[in-house]
């Protein structure tokens, strides 16, 4: 049985958030959603639990920080194609997200955005045909030669 990812995000704003990832094309699973919690579904596998900052308190005994001041994790995912990389992340802007960079080292391919609440998301996609012959040799100075940052 494959493992099951549940990202948890703090949020300011239940209905703003769910919103904003309905509008990326995610469901949203009501069974475990409430005036507390919203439930995305993006894959089999993998779901983000958007709960309010006060439901969140709940869980840690932590400092919950303001993830528009602070970076907290940088969440990436999968995609199977370049246009499908800019066609997410263009949905995210329209949607109320800001843009966080892209990069373009030819064989990989990636847009980011902070969320409303500041989450980081990356939408990578990488040739099938490369991501084979394992991690192509790249230097951090190429890197920052592709990358471009908002």
């Amino acid at each position: 049985m494959p493992t099951t990812i549940f990202i948890n995000l703090a949020v300011t704003d239940l209905a703003r958030s769910r919103a904003f990832y309905e509008s990326l094309g995610y469901s949203i699973n009501e069974g475990f959603s409430d005036d507390n919690a919203v439930s995305v579904v993006i894959s089999d596998t993998i779901t983000a639990m958007l709960l309010t900052r006060e439901f969140f308190a709940e869980f840690t005994s932590k400092t919950i920080i303001d993830a528009t001041t602070s970076t907290e994790v940088q969440l990436a995912l999968s995609a199977e194609s370049r246009e499908e990389v800019d066609t997410v992340h263009e949905n995210a802007l329209a949607a109320g997200a800001t843009d966080a960079g892209t990069q373009d080292h030819g064989f990989m391919y990636s847009k980011s955005f902070d969320d409303p609440d500041g989450h980081h998301w990356d939408y990578v996609w990488m040739d099938p045909e490369a991501a084979a012959g394992g991690a192509p040799e790249i230097s951090l100075e190429e890197i920052r030669e592709n990358t471009t940052h908002s």
